[in-house]
């Protein structure tokens, strides 16, 4: 599986766990088996916000996007993901943000 990183700086937050050509986000399963070497299932068959384009099934290798939020204190590895290749089975690992220091507060958002 890869999975194609697509970031926005927004404040919720994104959890992924694979199982097998499924993926639970946010604990809704999104499950990919049905599809076969060469399909593509359109966006707008997905009913997720997390999902930004089609997904497709290569040489039996599912590859999709998601939307990845950005905290105020992103790191250059959340800004410009690398795609996540060879996904394993079990919670996906996204990259991390900058550490924050015990004086930093983020941003107060604007109203």
């Amino acid at each position: 599986m890869v999975i194609n990183l697509s970031p926005q700086q927004r404040s919720d937050t994104l959890t992924v766990v694979r199982a097998g050509d499924a993926l639970i986000v946010n604990g809704e399963t999104f499950d990919f088996s049905a599809m076969g070497d060469g399909d593509t299932l359109p966006r707008a068959a997905i009913q997720s916000k997390w999902f930004d384009g089609d997904a497709e099934k290569k040489d039996g290798e599912l590859i999709l996007t998601l939307l990845f939020p950005m905290p105020w204190n992103y790191s250059p590895e959340q800004a410009f993901p690398v795609p996540l290749e060879n996904v394993p089975d079990g919670p996906v690992v996204f990259p991390g943000p900058l550490p924050q220091r015990a004086t930093e507060a983020p941003p107060e958002e604007e109203q």
